[in-house]
């Protein structure tokens, strides 16, 4: 089946992913609190544009996918509101929620978004699954024991891991339901089109995780000077 074969063809991505620096760092329980609040910032300025996102693919989609459409419906309506959770973890940290809101992102967050737009506006609304499947996909495998090491490091409340949580192992009905629209592409165009978006994805979510440390450099170089 094709999620199988999606899995096969991008997993040194996966690999080159997880094995980001942050990630492992947080694993052994060698993160900050000033590194998780820039995490949590990440997550505000890609999180919030998961919605429109996928509006505008339910509204790119030909009458042929409408089994696709109400599929992204379905998401639409489970992730509405969920770059507030993010927020208010924030929040929960100790950390200024409204100034994140009108902050910028980090220009690997920016390319990231960038990169889905543009998937879905010029090159084919289904390549955005490529976004899904990882942002799911990682999230379900690390997000729960990542909240736990967090919490152990930093003594952090509960309600400071409300958007890690929600993304662990409850959501695996999402990976299934995911699983369940993949095996129904079964053109070799759309295959490829959805392993080089996953690819793509990937790399762009690893630079994502990269600049959490990189924004640390930059205000050591700041300070220096």
């Amino acid at each position: 089946m094709f999620y199988e074969q999606l899995k096969a063809a991008t997993e040194s991505d996966r690999q080159q992913l997880i094995n980001s620096e942050i990630i492992v760092r947080c694993m052994a329980r060698n993160v900050t609190l000033p590194e998780y609040i820039d995490y949590l910032t990440q997550a505000y300025h890609h999180v919030k544009f998961t919605v429109p996102l996928l509006m505008a693919v339910g509204a790119r989609l030909p009458e042929s996918y409408e089994w696709l459409r109400s599929a992204v419906a379905e998401y639409i309506e489970e992730e509405l509101g969920h770059q507030e959770w993010v927020l208010n973890d924030i929040a929960a940290c100790g950390g200024d929620k409204e100034a994140v809101r009108n902050s910028k992102p980090a220009i690997e967050t920016e390319l990231m978004i960038a990169y889905a737009w543009d998937m879905v506006s010029r090159v084919d609304p289904i390549g955005f699954f490529g976004m899904v499947h990882v942002l799911e996909g990682t999230s379900v495998n690390l997000a729960d024991y990542a909240a736990d090491q967090i919490q152990a490091t930093l003594q952090l409340p509960e309600q400071a891991f409300s958007y890690l949580r929600s993304h662990g192992s409850i959501d695996q009905s999402h990976i299934q339901h995911l699983e369940q629209l993949m095996n129904r592409f079964t053109e070799p165009a759309q295959q490829e089109l959805i392993v080089h978006s996953t690819k793509m994805f990937y790399r762009l979510y690893k630079g994502v995780f990269d600049s959490v440390l990189r924004g640390k450099q930059d205000d050591s170089m700041q300070d220096a000077a």
